[in-house]
């Protein structure tokens, strides 16, 4: 099989001739049919974080493919099943995190694309117990984003405690972004979609948002303030000074959330304006099995709609320069 292959955090993805990989005891195997590409790909190709993964390794945790084998002890999926396979790749499954509906906080977790090969392939291994059946009718394509900008965003909303009249903000339209803003939307939310590429806010503005705030050209701060402040930040842009404009944009009581993973891995929180406000500062990690559940739910439904294109898995590190550089209005899904 082909995979993508990162051998060095200063070097260029490889693609990669492979044996395909048979499935271990409660493992599956699965023929990769779309791939979504995250910016946590490129971070992990890029060694961005402080807990780095080992090269040799295959990113993707997005991918959407058909179950092709089964290992020993498998019940969850049978051969022709259509599955997910999410960042979540593994947990224990015993942990106090894992037995109250938080196992994405397991601190045993094994994540897809970074700590064991992910679906930048032709074909991928992973646990059976932590892969989500896909259901039936849902577009591979639309499938793949869903499975991790889709349920990220859909647990940043819920965390939050969006109610019906909460005026949100979306820092950041996007890949994440696009959809962030229609979860917020279906909990009740009046959003305000902001981001400094003109092709996005239209995309938001085609999504339903109320607002749209170009922050090329006006301070969202003010922008955002004048509409009387926001009850909701969800900040999707991976940048500090972003963080701290969304922190301020916020009315007392406002509530602080936090996705996206800037390496600069800080800020400047003002403590007093935190304290006098009453603003709460949430941060909020990709969401559990059941909330990927949902959100296909939801899809099938023809509640959300994912804004996407297409890319050859050749055209990896083409794909990675347009992300990079902006050129990418919502989500790229790679197709080996």
């Amino acid at each position: 099989m082909r995979a993508t292959v990162v051998t060095s955090f200063d070097q260029p993805l490889e693609i990669v001739d492979r044996p395909v990989p048979s499935p271990g005891p409660g493992e599956i195997l699965v023929r990769i049919e779309a791939s979504g590409l995250c910016h946590t790909d490129i971070h992990a190709a890029h060694g961005d974080w402080p807990v780095k993964p080992s090269p040799p390794f295959v990113p993707g945790h997005e991918g959407v493919g058909i179950v092709e084998a089964v290992g020993p002890g498998v019940t969850e999926h049978a051969v022709g099943h259509r599955v997910a396979l999410p960042w979540l790749g593994w947990a224990c499954g015993t942990c106090e995190y894992c037995v109250t509906g938080w196992e994405t906080l397991c601190e045993s977790q094994r994540n897809t694309g970074y700590a064991v090969d992910g679906a930048h392939a032709e074909y991928a291994v992973a646990s059976a117990r932590y892969a989500v059946r896909v259901p039936d009718g849902l577009d591979p394509f639309e499938a793949a984003p869903l499975t991790c900008a889709g349920v990220t965003t859909y647990k940043a909303v819920k965390v939050a405690g969006v109610r019906p009249g909460d005026r949100v903000a979306i820092f950041g339209i996007g890949g994440l972004g696009h959809l962030a803003q229609q979860y917020a939307q279906l909990f009740g939310g009046e959003t305000v979609a902001v981001d400094v590429t003109v092709d996005k806010l239209n995309l938001a503005t085609a999504l339903g948002a109320t607002h749209t705030v170009n922050a090329a050209e006006a301070d969202p701060v003010e922008a955002v303030t004048a509409l009387g402040g926001a009850d909701v930040a969800i900040v999707l842009a991976a940048s500090p000074a972003v963080i701290e404009q969304a922190h301020r944009c916020l009315r007392r009581g406002g509530r602080l959330v936090l996705v996206s993973l800037p390496k600069e891995n800080g800020f400047t929180l003002p403590v007093f304006e935190t304290v006098l406000k009453g603003i709460t500062v949430i941060g909020s990690i990709v969401g559990t099995r059941a909330d990927l559940a949902e959100v296909f739910r939801l899809h099938a439904a023809g509640r959300t709609r994912v804004a996407y294109e297409v890319r050859k898995l050749d055209e990896i590190n083409e794909a990675v320069a347009d992300v990079l550089a902006g050129r990418v209005t919502a989500r790229l899904v790679l197709q080996p």
